[in-house]
């Protein structure tokens, strides 16, 4: 079976690596070079922790508080964009409570399934990615956040996900020898940590020497289609063969489905980050400061990033450096004795997260094109989910009975 995929980051490349072990023929076809996308600047976080989709009670409410500060982390450019604003309603039907139970075991079940395929990869020849399990801390200041750590604890627990509450002597165990201002932290000892970076070289280059095809600076623009079938991807003049299709090509994903007729509203939440070579900020855990949403990764042994915003904005907006300044001196609020430059422009990287309507990603086969699979939307997750999402991807192509219940993330679920 010949196999196109369209879109190179860590989704993509990992459906190609099940799909070529089950024996397809792979071709992966990126509209960049596949060096510098959302799935190279993120935090790196294996996070079974995060079970809370991003559509939740109150986020509307805050963000339209966070509008108002340019350094806040979160921000929506006001637009009449039929497709913004579809998806922006869709998001805040979405953001209840009674939502946010409902996707944390669909949730839960994906990422410890993506830890778990992480962690055979660790074993695997030439994909070496700086897989460290060292566990994730949440810190909080506030009582607000005190009050949501200890709800977070208990649906973690209920979810069988280890979480417990640390006060600040227990914090300053954790982490000896750095002054943190923090009330405390919720402890999530089952999260991981890998270099993004090298994940991305690595997993390409054992792509490449295993068969599979790369065809870079080709953007899809069409499909060549026979009844309820596609035979044909159609990349900047070119018309590559295809006996199915994967559609895993991050935020412009949602513009290529309209050529199936197929409705998934995503936009691209943008964020930032900063990497420091052999830092002076040395961590032994990931960490993530709550009131402030910004992400630490120690990575590599001798690196750490810092990164942070949702920035919903036009794909072609020029970046916001006062975001990059919110990121350095929220770290400063947490750990004052960090003191972190702003680095010049050309040393910020940035990059549009696929956000789905409704926090969960869209998953599956569609029912009206037999031969197409969709595989985007993981928001904040992507790195995350990738190597699960992957597997599902090869799943759902070869027919077999999928590792989980993929009915909560239904492509379809919004038309």
């Amino acid at each position: 079976m010949k196999v196109i995929i369209i879109g190179g980051g860590i989704i993509g490349l990992s459906s190609a690596l099940y799909l070529q072990q089950a024996g397809c023929s792979v071709t992966v076809v990126d509209r960049s070079d596949m060096l510098q996308g959302c799935s190279y600047g993120n935090a790196g976080y294996i996070c079974p922790s995060h079970f809370v989709p991003l559509a939740t009670p109150g986020i509307v409410r805050q963000g339209l508080k966070w509008m108002l500060n340019a350094k806040s982390p979160f921000y929506i450019k006001p637009s009449l964009n039929k497709d913004l604003v579809n998806w922006g309603l869709k998001f805040m039907k979405s953001a209840t409570r009674t939502h946010v139970e409902r996707s944390a075991v669909p949730l839960r079940d994906i990422s410890l399934l993506s830890k778990q395929l992480y962690e055979e990869w660790t074993s695997t020849p030439g994909i070496d990615f700086s897989y460290e399990p060292i566990g994730m801390m949440e810190l909080f200041k506030t009582d607000e956040h005190a009050h949501h750590a200890i709800e977070t604890v208990e649906k973690a627990t209920a979810l069988g996900i280890e979480a417990k509450i640390l006060g600040k002597e227990e914090l300053s165990q954790m982490e000896p020898g750095v002054t943190i201002e923090a009330a405390g932290a919720v402890y999530f000892p089952g999260d991981s940590q890998l270099y993004p970076n090298q994940l991305m070289h690595n997993l390409r280059g054992y792509l490449e020497r295993s068969g599979v095809q790369f065809i870079r600076h080709r953007e899809v623009t069409d499909f060549v289609t026979a009844g309820n079938s596609i035979k044909a991807v159609k990349a900047s003049g070119e018309v590559i063969d295809a006996d199915h299709v994967v559609l895993a090509a991050g935020v412009w994903s949602a513009s290529l489905a309209q050529r199936f007729g197929l409705n998934i509203p995503m936009v691209g939440g943008r964020g930032y980050s900063i990497t420091f070579e052999d830092a002076p900020y040395k961590l032994r855990h990931s960490i993530i400061l709550s009131e402030a949403r910004v992400a630490i990764s120690p990575m590599n042994g001798n690196k750490v990033r810092f990164g942070g915003t949702m920035e919903i904005t036009p794909l072609n907006t020029p970046p916001r450096m006062q975001r990059v300044q919110g990121i350095v001196e929220s770290v400063k609020q947490y750990f004052p004795s960090y003191d972190i430059p702003v680095p010049p422009a050309e040393k910020v990287w940035y990059g549009y997260r696929p956000c789905s309507a409704d926090g969960l990603p869209y998953i599956g086969n569609l029912s009206h094109y037999t031969n197409v699979t969709i595989a985007t939307g993981h928001s904040m997750l992507g790195i995350s989910l990738g190597a699960a999402t992957g597997k599902l991807v090869s799943e759902l192509v070869t027919g077999l009975p999928t590792s989980m219940d993929l009915r909560p993330f239904n492509p379809e679920r919004f038309c």
